[in-house]
């Protein structure tokens, strides 16, 4: 069993857009973020993405995948991997399993790439990015400053998060991760 770090996709390795990402023109990448996927060779990297676009009828399945197979391209070509890519295509409404923060889209890729999620964690820009992780029973979750963070860290804090941390973006809390899981591993 693989130990895995999970990554929202808009606001950690992308801007978040008010009008959603609709196409590739409108990905902006976290060039910082897009660099960092490089030196994560221990983990398993896997994107775990909220698409309600898909399901409000704005953009097709099938646009939406191609913007996440554009942007694993783009990690690729900067020496970093994606091992997998789950997206959750529904509107809120719909109350699915896979949208987080249920914890659908992490146990899906569980199963499907062999991760130990007990030695996993979870980055987002989003308490319910924190709370998808907690409910899948990772190690560890990350609120990013980037994206909507900041915005929630504003926010009253959910009460089934009690323990997580805060960094200002992805190459930190990769940094802080890797070192914590090396101490660990060490003592």
């Amino acid at each position: 069993m693989f130990r895995a770090i999970f990554l929202d996709r808009d606001g950690v390795l992308i801007e978040n857009r008010s009008e959603y990402v609709r196409d590739w023109s409108d990905v902006q990448t976290f060039p910082e973020a897009i660099r960092a996927h490089s030196r994560l060779h221990d983990y398993k990297v896997v994107i775990v993405t909220n698409q309600s676009a898909v399901g409000h009828g704005l953009i097709s399945l099938e646009i939406a995948h191609e913007i996440n197979n554009q942007l694993v391209e783009v990690i690729k070509k900067n020496k970093g991997r994606i091992d997998g890519v789950f997206m959750c295509p529904h509107a809120p409404s719909e109350a699915c399993n896979c949208r987080k923060p249920n914890p659908g889209l992490l146990l899906q890729a569980a199963k499907e790439l062999s991760l130990d999620l007990s030695r996993s964690w979870m980055i987002g820009d989003a308490w319910s990015d924190l709370l998808a992780g907690k409910a899948a029973g990772v190690r560890g979750v990350a609120l990013l400053k980037t994206g909507r963070g900041g915005e929630q860290l504003s926010q009253p804090q959910p009460e089934n998060i009690a323990d997580y941390f805060i960094f200002n973006d992805l190459s930190e809390a990769l940094n802080a991760i890797q070192k914590i899981d090396d101490d660990s591993n060490q003592g």
